[in-house]
């Protein structure tokens, strides 16, 4: 099948499948999430139709895709506006387990990924670790079969969503920090266990903290060996930065952007599109966005070759979430004052009432404020330099 012909494919079935729920839940999205309710159920629409894990091994539930029918599936997806699954099992732990989980871990866990029986969230990040991941200090003693986990996680995305949590625990104080880290699995029902909502600045809960007060967990829920988890959670992370189609969602941004710019007037009445100043800086960043889109698709070939993104991990994710919030700005700088408008219930997929001005514009602060955090979450810009200085120019 050629790459056109599986296009036109995939354009026939989102036309087909995507509800005006779901896609006005995915028109709405303000940061990597969508509205959960809509998105679980266009995730269900991906499993029975066999396309939920492009990305997976055909053996463990994927498509056996070319790496660019993968690439046009979320293309099209995202320019259709259908809601981001969630990224946490998919994208993140499902590929690690295949990788390095037992044969019992992969049979029990990666079918329920699959079909969304399992929602996952990520126990990385501390109130005093946070890029600096390696300073945790959740400790998980081993009693018999079990570990004991006592401490905090913070900054879990969707935690109040999910029925699982994968965490890096403390199992050993000697030694380097990094050498005594491990990698479990939790279930968030588990006794002792608590979630905090914490409100974003845009009104809404997206992050949370998780509390672990005697939480007991089955010696079986350790992925790899005791105190080897530092390595899991490397190859982890390089999924999370180096799987995500940064482009992609810059397109969906272009789009979004060109919209305004063709509707919207500037202050000296003509309409933004014209404008050669702003037009050159909607250039400049395109440019730019270009460049690492086939940044990304050589990263997206060395995986499919069985190799590791290693570096390139870092720099898509500091020039990915650096670009996306140039076009923030962009977006912001068109709609003014109609930016400012706090319309919360707007945001929800049922909203049936009359926005406040352009609607257009009706995620913009929104996204603004949201996509400040892209460049902190899943390793800031600072750290990710950090990593390209000391592996690609050996400084």
């Amino acid at each position: 099948m050629t790459d056109n012909v599986f296009r036109s494919d995939v354009r026939a079935f989102l036309a087909e499948s995507l509800t005006p729920d779901i896609k006005r839940a995915g028109e709405l999205m303000t940061s990597v999430f969508a509205d959960f309710d809509a998105t679980m159920e266009w995730h269900r629409i991906l499993y029975a139709k066999g396309w939920v894990a492009p990305d997976w091994p055909e053996e463990y539930g994927g498509t056996g895709w070319t790496l660019s029918q993968r690439y046009i599936f979320q293309e099209e997806c995202k320019l259709a506006n259908a809601p981001a699954l969630f990224a946490m099992g998919l994208q993140m732990l499902g590929p690690m387990l295949i990788r390095y989980g037992t044969a019992e871990q992969k049979k029990y866990y990666l079918p329920r990924m699959l079909s969304g029986e399992d929602v996952w969230c990520q126990g990385y990040s501390e109130p005093g670790a946070g890029s600096d991941l390696a300073s945790l200090i959740t400790a998980a003693v081993r009693d018999g079969d079990d570990y004991i986990i006592n401490g905090s996680k913070i900054w879990t995305s969707y935690a109040q969503h999910s029925n699982k949590i994968f965490c890096l625990v403390r199992t050993a104080k000697e030694g380097k920090p990094q050498a005594g880290i491990s990698f479990i699995l939790v279930d968030m029902d588990t006794k002792g266990l608590s979630v905090e909502p914490i409100v974003g600045l845009d009104g809404t809960v997206e992050q949370c903290q998780v509390y672990f007060d005697d939480v007991r967990v089955p010696a079986a829920n350790l992925v790899g060996a005791e105190n080897q988890g530092w390595d899991v959670a490397k190859s982890l992370l390089e999924f999370e930065r180096g799987g995500h189609n940064f482009t992609i969602d810059h397109k969906k941004q272009m789009a979004k952007i060109d919209h305004q710019a063709s509707t919207q007037r500037s202050a000296g009445g003509g309409l933004w599109k014209d404008n050669p100043v702003f037009a050159a800086k909607v250039a400049d960043v395109a440019v730019d966005a270009l460049a690492l889109e086939f940044t990304e698709l050589r990263v997206k070939g060395a995986f499919e070759a069985g190799g590791n993104a290693g570096a390139l991990s870092s720099l898509i994710k500091v020039m990915g979430t650096e670009i996306g919030q140039r076009f923030n700005e962009l977006s912001l700088e068109i709609m003014a004052e109609h930016a400012f408008v706090k319309q919360l219930d707007a945001l929800v997929p049922g909203f049936e009432g009359d926005a406040i001005g352009p609607s257009c514009g009706l995620t913009t602060m929104a996204e603004y404020i949201n996509n400040r955090a892209a460049t902190i979450y899943g390793g800031s810009a600072e750290i990710q330099r950090d990593i390209i200085a000391k592996r690609v120019l050996h400084l």
